[in-house]
């Protein structure tokens, strides 16, 4: 006796398309923003690698908490409007400041003798993580949402670590301080960009704004950790 053949209804497969479609849809203007984003930060580095931050290093406890509130801000907002293009023109701004901020950091990291091969190096690490992870987030099967709970702690935990080493200055906690950026960083990679693919992100500007903060953040950690133990003042 043959087996009854089950056939899947019409709407069914056209749904699955659908979603499909739009899953894809998202995924694509995400990467296609991402790569956009990296010319205001390129401007922003720029600029902040030509100004004289004395402040930030003079008063780094209210340094931090100024930087911290417009960041935690910039971010509600472009939240905020993420459905129109208002969202993404704040994004775009939001990764130009994050260029200025960072420009300091390629400032000193250039001034070592091998200072643009540390940069290469830092730029070919976080483009290979990120592609690496984005590659397993899109082709596994499992779902990776449940790791949101586990990476909001670690958020948390992650940022009283840095405002306890702005006050304490401990070598050992900047380095493993550095250490959990960058894994934190890639874990939020992989998170996000299966929440893509299954469906679980929808809005391809808060999922760009989630990528390029973790992107940010990796790539900036790494240059400090090259620069820490790989940077030659010959």
């Amino acid at each position: 006796m043959q087996p009854e053949l089950r056939t899947i209804p019409n709407d069914m497969q056209a749904g699955s398309q659908g979603l499909a479609l739009r899953q894809n849809k998202v995924l694509r203007n995400t990467y296609w923003l991402l790569a956009l984003t990296l010319i205001p930060t390129a401007i922003g580095a720029l600029i902040g690698a030509n100004l004289q931050m004395t402040f930030l290093r003079t008063n780094p406890g209210i340094s931090l908490i100024a930087i911290l509130a417009v960041f935690y801000g910039w971010i509600w907002a472009i939240e905020r409007n993420r459905e129109s293009g208002i969202g993404v023109a704040l994004l775009l701004g939001f990764t130009l400041f994050l260029g200025v901020l960072l420009g300091p950091l390629l400032h000193r990291v250039l001034g070592f003798s091998n200072g643009s091969q540390l940069v290469a190096m830092a730029a070919g690490g976080t483009a290979v993580t990120f592609f690496g992870l984005s590659a397993v987030a899109s082709s596994v099967k499992r779902d990776f949402g449940r790791m949101g709970g586990f990476l909001t702690v670690g958020a948390i935990v992650i940022m009283a670590a840095v405002v306890a080493n702005v006050f304490f200055q401990v070598p050992a906690l900047t380095l493993a301080v550095l250490a959990a950026f960058v894994i934190f960083s890639s874990l939020i990679i992989l998170w996000q960009v299966n929440a893509i693919v299954r469906g679980g992100e929808t809005n391809y500007v808060s999922a760009t704004l989630t990528l390029y903060v973790a992107i940010y953040n990796l790539f900036s950690s790494l240059l400090q950790l090259l620069g820490i133990f790989g940077g030659n003042n010959d």
